[in-house]
């Protein structure tokens, strides 16, 4: 990539020293991206320096509120492209980490970054939150749960919660203008086990993007009626 300086110095402003395999794999994954990009609809972001800031640096940006070099499991759910878990199992390759859709070209390009990444313990799954959130297998089984899905946060919490084991975090990636709704979701989050514990706002380095980082903690476990029927959140969201 012409801009790997970017990448590399605002990885270390975001406390990362980032290693040559590491700045190759970024590199790989953004020429898949635009590759596939011109088949499937992924992003509408392209430009190579815009990739690298609102969505490489953006998706690591969460190392600034909670250390995951502690964590051993994560799941990403509403992945789209792959953000943020790609990037986070980059830059933390220890982590076991699960990436979520509901649209199945997605995951077959994710399957396909994962291969050319040389990435192991990294699993894609073609579903619907609401579905994979009542199995066994997979619900309250991760330490971590992220989203950088747009939809409201009483919404995205009865997607989310219920995969977390008590003890773990849910952490939403937010925009720095969500304050409003975080507050009106205080009651959803209980509801479904959870704790709003804190939101911290980082910069994102290169721009003048302000993220918002939601700390959810999982206090109790989920109801067994969360998540409610496929479509249920959105029409009729918790409050």
């Amino acid at each position: 990539m012409r801009y790997n300086h970017i990448l590399i110095e605002g990885a270390e402003k975001l406390g990362f020293k980032l290693t040559d395999n590491q700045v190759k794999q970024f590199d790989k994954y953004y020429e898949m991206l635009i590759e596939w990009n011109n088949k499937i609809n992924l992003t509408s972001i392209v430009d190579e320096q815009e990739v690298i800031i609102k969505h490489f640096l953006d998706s690591i940006a969460i190392k600034n509120v909670i250390d995951l070099s502690i964590s051993n499991s994560l799941i990403d759910l509403g992945t789209g492209a792959g953000f943020p878990g790609i990037p986070l199992k980059i830059v933390y390759p220890h982590l076991k980490v699960t990436l979520v859709d509901s649209l199945n070209k997605r995951i077959n390009f994710l399957s396909n970054v994962i291969d050319e990444l040389l990435l192991d313990d990294v699993v894609c799954i073609h579903s619907r939150a609401e579905d994979l959130g009542n199995t066994d297998l997979y619900r309250e089984q991760f330490d971590i749960c992220v989203s950088r899905a747009v939809a409201d946060l009483s919404i995205l919490s009865e997607y989310c919660i219920p995969f977390v084991r008590c003890e773990g975090y849910f952490i939403p990636y937010k925009s720095s203008k969500s304050n409003d709704e975080i507050e009106i979701s205080r009651n959803a989050i209980s509801k479904l086990g959870g704790f709003l514990e804190e939101t911290q706002n980082v910069e994102i380095p290169f721009s003048e993007i302000e993220r918002s980082f939601v700390l959810i903690k999982k206090e109790k476990i989920t109801p067994n009626k969360y998540p409610r029927k496929a479509g249920k959140p959105k029409k009729n969201p918790l409050r």
